[in-house]
């Protein structure tokens, strides 16, 4: 060995050396790159040579930084040795077999590097050098070939990693040119590799059949979606003795080729090509290959819904989309490994297409839901930790409220096309849970979690009368007794559920005594877990906080007995006497309370976790579900406006005296409107404007005044939150801070929207607001035509009609705001109308892209209507030339304009549109 070699064995064995010697090694090793084309003959030279791994590593690593890092200092000289060298080691003298793996993966890395520079105008040879040598060579090539391909799919190729526009444009190069070059040889040699080695040597294919699956996004699909590969690879997925190496590498083939991009009625063809029939019949391999079950069933649904207009190809897909539910069905029921979201996405998606369900679609119905019960369970074996709750019971139930949530948007997908057969469902739960002495806590708490759930799609008036199962399955919840009662989940959930549907009791007054009962006894205030040693009520209206004892869980603030108490006390069967003795006796405990608490809190500053903070929480919460005393929790908010959680609180408690006190609230709206704008985050301020817009639904213009106040401080603290460098963006920009600014945003648009169309659009105009009129127009002008969300740029656009409306006079009158005539006719009629519906994202196959278009429509009538001759003529003589409109069209968008069908002109406005898409080919180069 020489000095290099004694060096590298230095540097890679750190513990042979003391850290001197190490050092030394190391700058002596570093010192060897200096001069690039002496590092690459080196390099070169000692992996013919040298049998030390740790030397062949050394040489590949430094050969693939100096490429990637150095290159443009490398001799060009050089490089015809380079590549050459590189090649040899790939192809005619490879590494063994018997090498590391990671030295054939650095080799593979260096070799890709050089592709990503050089190919194909410098050196158009590599594939070209190494195909012709693969079908008689050994298996070290083949090995090595499949390497390479990967390495250049991981460095360049994919996309599923973040990649620079440098290496977007590089990878598009050299896709374009091995599509031109090599691809085809590649898809041969693949399928060689797989019937050449597949008994022999099962890694071989299985590597070969991993990098045709990479390959498969962006080659052309009849290389490998034809009669030769589609039954080579369903032999290899149903062969009993394949190794499960090979068959998973097939089936990934199989489902990148399902997933490939193309026209409905090709993906048909393709689906009807492939043999998944016998996949789906045999159990475990439709475990084994869920994702694939799973993607194949989803591009059946996906053709399903394009096909609308062909009976015979829209049958067909149907059909194939439901020989393959029951088993995407079985997936989400017996395998783990399967991403349960993919599985609950398409499901809602299926469940979406339907309007009115017919016999099989009502039987999958009945399937989906029994996986939604499933899916919702806890797991039995934190059942104690649930009961009594530690540290492991509360994070199983956070965990579970992040498991459900897709889980419940389906389940309310199912109850909006299918409310009979969603309560048939729990029906059955109900009456095998009521008796059972068997059925666990589990299996209850899913049972009347979705009950629970299901009273949030039913509508008020269903909710009262008790349409349907409802007037049976309401008392049968109220007189229930489950064997597992005693447990806490169980009584939590059994309590909000009977809350939940406090409505039928109302118009139902024979069951008072059953919700006082459930509330009042063991199943409420005196259950085991819900109490200490006192009852509930008691104990908020005599709770010692100063107690170190205190003990206040958020799933159990007594919210649900406050709130059945309140509805009680309300009903129209109490005497005025009685509601005033009752509400006396609750009310004034808390109220006392409350002022001794903030006379206390007046000499400290109080912390968010504080006993005290959270006793304030908990009274407010009770005050809010017994809906008085408002004077009472305003001092709260004044006294404590940066704690977050009595922020949102009070805003909750406001939320429900707007509508339990109606006017008498507006006293006391401006102290309180003035805290809740007090150093407010975008979470905050979404709050407040939602109170903002249920005051404006609620009180119309009563409101204009109010308005004119706060407006100022409202547009200046969303400016500067939603700044044009307020979102984040590159890769890391999937944040909550990023999700929290998009709700804001949608907020704002839907603030603006409420305030135009209950006619409070002169608080725009007033002094004190009118200095945020331009950047508010340019706001709603940019989200109309170019915002991603459709149903957010159709409120901007209902907005400006709205504003048209309120602000100009007939044709040339005097309008309103100076100057909002010209901006309407020269920006917002052809950047919105004409400009974002030309562009290719404006898809008219999409129902919420197709409402946006209406409300286009509708706007140019309305400016037409307004505006006269000076829209038409800036529209005929600038917009539609802008876009290269033939003349007869435009004339004939001009009669379409002057008549009184709007239906006719929707319709010839489009085809007006998708003509000239033709004409521009999807490039708004006039933009």
């Amino acid at each position: 060995m020489d000095d290099l070699e004694n060096a590298i064995l230095l540097v890679y064995e750190p513990g042979a050396a003391d850290p001197g010697l190490r050092a030394q090694a190391m700058a002596f090793c570093e010192q060897a790159k200096a001069d690039p084309s002496a590092l690459l003959r080196l390099c070169l030279d000692r992996l013919h040579r040298s049998p030390l791994v740790p030397v062949q590593f050394w040489c590949l690593q430094a050969l693939h930084d100096a490429i990637l890092l150095r290159y443009p200092s490398l001799n060009p000289a050089d490089l015809p040795l380079l590549r050459s060298s590189l090649l040899s080691l790939a192809s005619d003298h490879p590494l063994p077999l018997s090498s590391s793996p990671f030295l054939r993966n650095k080799l593979a890395q260096a070799i890709a590097a050089l592709i990503r520079i050089e190919y194909p105008a410098l050196w158009p040879s590599p594939f070209l050098h190494l195909l012709p040598r693969l079908p008689s060579a050994d298996s070290l090539a083949v090995d090595m070939f499949a390497r390479l391909l990967a390495a250049l799919d991981d460095d360049l190729l994919s996309q599923d990693y973040p990649r620079s526009p440098d290496e977007s444009a590089a990878a598009s190069r050299v896709k374009d040119s091995m599509r031109l070059q090599c691809v085809p040889q590649i898809a041969r040699h693949w399928f060689d590799a797989v019937s050449l080695y597949h008994s022999s040597d099962p890694h071989l294919p299985a590597a070969a059949l991993d990098t045709m699956r990479r390959y498969v996004p962006w080659i052309d699909i009849n290389l490998v979606a034809n009669d030769a590969f589609i039954p080579l690879l369903f032999d290899l997925i149903l062969a009993p003795g394949s190794p499960e190496q090979l068959r998973s590498a097939a089936a990934g083939c199989v489902l990148a080729i399902v997933s490939k991009r193309m026209e409905p009625h090709s993906k048909l063809a393709l689906l009807r090509s492939l043999r998944v029939s016998q996949v789906l019949a045999d159990p475990d391999l439709v475990v084994k290959l869920a994702s694939l079950i799973t993607r194949y069933a989803s591009e059946a649904l996906e053709c399903y819904k394009k096909l609308g207009s062909d009976g015979i190809e829209r049958s067909s897909s149907l059909e194939l989309l439901e020989e393959a539910l029951p088993s995407v069905l079985y997936v989400m029921q017996n395998c783990d490994e399967v991403d349960s979201g993919n599985v609950v996405d398409f499901l809602s998606d299926y469940v979406s297409t339907m309007k009115s369900p017919s016999q099989t679609q009502v039987v999958y119905l009945r399937q989906i839901l029994e996986v939604i019960r499933v899916q919702i369970r806890y797991d039995p074996t934190y059942r104690s930790n649930l009961d009594i709750p530690d540290k492991i019971g509360r994070e199983e139930e956070d965990q579970m409220v992040e498991r459900r949530k897709e889980l419940f948007t389906l389940f309310r997908s199912v109850c909006r096309v299918a409310p009979d057969v969603v309560q048939l469902f729990i029906r059955n739960l109900l009456v095998n849970a009521i008796p059972s002495l068997e059925m666990n806590v589990e299996e209850v708490e899913a049972a009347l979690t979705l009950f629970y759930r299901y009273g949030e799609t039913v509508s008020e008036e269903v909710m009262r009368t008790g349409g349907g199962l409802l007037r049976e399955l309401i008392p049968m919840l109220l007189s229930a007794r489950f064997s597992c009662h005693s447990h806490r989940v169980v009584a939590l959930v059994y309590l909000e559920t009977v809350t939940r549907y406090m409505k039928f009791v109302h118009e139902n007054v024979q069951y008072i005594p059953h919700v006082l009962a459930a509330f009042l006894d063991e199943r409420g205030i005196h259950h085991q877990n819900l109490n200490s040693l006192e009852d509930m009520v008691a104990r908020f209206t005599s709770v010692d906080w100063m107690s170190k004892e205190l003990k206040c869980s958020g799933s159990e603030d007594g919210s649900q007995t406050f709130e059945a108490i309140g509805l009680l006390i309300g009903m129209e069967d109490v005497l005025p006497e009685k509601q005033s003795e009752y509400l006396a006796a609750l009310l004034n405990p808390l109220c006392q309370m409350v002022k001794a608490l903030l006379l206390d809190a007046k000499a400290q500053v109080l912390e968010e976790s504080s006993a005290k903070v959270v006793m304030l929480q908990q009274i407010i919460m009770a005050l809010n579900a017994l809906s008085k005393t408002l004077e009472v929790v305003l001092p709260i908010l004044v006294m404590f406006p940066n704690i977050k959680p009595l922020r949102n609180k009070v805003t909750s408690f406001l939320h429900r005296m707007v509508d339990i006190l109606g006017v008498s609230i507006f006293p006391c709206l401006p102290v309180a409107l003035k805290q809740l704008l007090v150093e407010n985050e975008p979470r905050d301020m979404v709050d407040f404007l939602v109170l903002i817009n249920q005051l404006i639904c609620k009180f119309n213009t009563s409101m204009g005044c109010l308005l004119e106040m706060i407006f100022p401080a409202i547009a200046s603290r969303l400016f500067a939150i939603l700044s044009s460098d307020a979102f984040p963006s590159g890769s890391g920009a999937n944040t909550e801070e990023l999700r929290e600014l998009q709700e804001l945003q949608r907020t704002l648009y839907t603030f603006l929207h409420v305030m135009a169309t209950h006619d409070l659009s002169s608080v725009f105009l007033a002094p004190s607001c009118k200095g945020y009129l331009d950047t508010v127009m340019h706001l709603l002008l940019l989200a109309s035509h170019s915002h991603k969300d459709m149903l957010l740029r159709k409120l901007c656009v209902q907005i400006f009609v709205k504003l048209i409306k309120d602000w100009c006079s007939n044709f040339n009158g005097e309008d309103k705001v100076p100057g909002f005539r010209s901006f309407i006719i020269e920006q917002f009629a052809t950047e919105c109308c004409l400009y974002s519906v030309l562009d290719k994202s404006f898809d008219f196959h999409d129902a919420n892209t197709l409402v946006l278009f209406g409300e286009i429509v509708l706007a140019q009538k309305v400016m037409y209507e307004k505006f006269g001759d000076d829209f038409i003529i800036h529209f005929l003589s600038k917009g539609l030339p802008a876009v290269h409109c033939p003349r007869d069209l435009a004339e004939q968008y001009y009669q379409k304009l002057q008549g009184h069908d709007i239906k006719a002109l929707k319709s010839f406005y489009q085809s007006l549109i998708e003509n000239l898409r033709q004409h521009q080919n999807g490039s708004l180069v006039f933009r």
